[in-house]
């Protein structure tokens, strides 16, 4: 069946498979978080981004290849409640926003600045920095040589809009602006969005309502 990114708590992952990665995608309770397990096929190696809860059902996911690294988007309690769990079965490496990474209980290996890349086998992930909804939160792209970008944003921009900035009008104007520039103006419209909660978008679907997101103030 086609990949269409709709998954919910206690139900069935959905994945898309690429040429060179295989991307599954599962819904975790309680706040309906998504958590995404990365496949390089060259190599088998495997990363996480965001451990967010549920970690039997997140080593369920991950099956018995084992897991690389783990990264956490941003501080938020509800994006690594199941961290601990999942590194101490797997012995994976830590990564996460340097700004971000004191407020997240277990240790960060490898703080991520913007730009940074992260190797997954012979994949590579540009790490984006996006001020706003946290201090730290990252997005993860990953330009498909074989097709279109891929961009997986935690809780910075999901389908109609960008992520919560808490009626805090300097917050929203700086994730806004992060994300129009770091996104937006640097990645085709054909860019799949993975984001931290709900369905998939892409760019092109979004990218239309730029002007009306920044009218309304969220």
């Amino acid at each position: 069946m086609a990949y269409t990114g709709e998954v919910t708590v206690g139900g069935t992952p959905d994945v898309h498979e690429l040429r060179d990665l295989i991307i599954t995608k599962v819904a975790v309770g309680p706040m309906s978080n998504n958590a995404y397990v990365l496949r390089c096929r060259a190599t088998g190696e495997q990363l996480l981004i965001d451990a967010a809860a549920e970690p039997g059902i997140l080593m369920e996911t991950i099956g018995e290849d084992g897991l690389s690294g783990v990264v956490t988007t941003h501080q938020h309690g509800d994006h690594w409640q199941a961290l601990e769990a999942v590194v101490a079965a797997t012995g994976a490496r830590t990564y996460a926003g340097v700004e971000d990474a004191p407020g997240i209980p277990v240790p960060t290996d490898t703080p991520v600045h913007d730009g940074d890349v992260i190797m997954l086998g012979r994949i590579s992930l540009t790490a984006r920095r996006l001020v706003g909804h946290t201090p730290g939160s990252i997005a993860l792209i990953y330009d498909d040589p074989h097709g279109h970008p891929h961009a997986f944003t935690g809780d910075c921009l999901f389908p109609g809009g960008v992520g919560n900035t808490h009626s805090d009008p300097a917050a929203f104007a700086s994730l806004l602006g992060d994300v129009t520039a770091k996104l937006f103006a640097t990645l085709p419209d054909e860019t799949w969005v993975y984001p931290g909660h709900g369905n998939d978008t892409t760019l092109g679907t979004e990218r239309p309502h730029l002007a009306e997101w920044r009218e309304r103030g969220w």
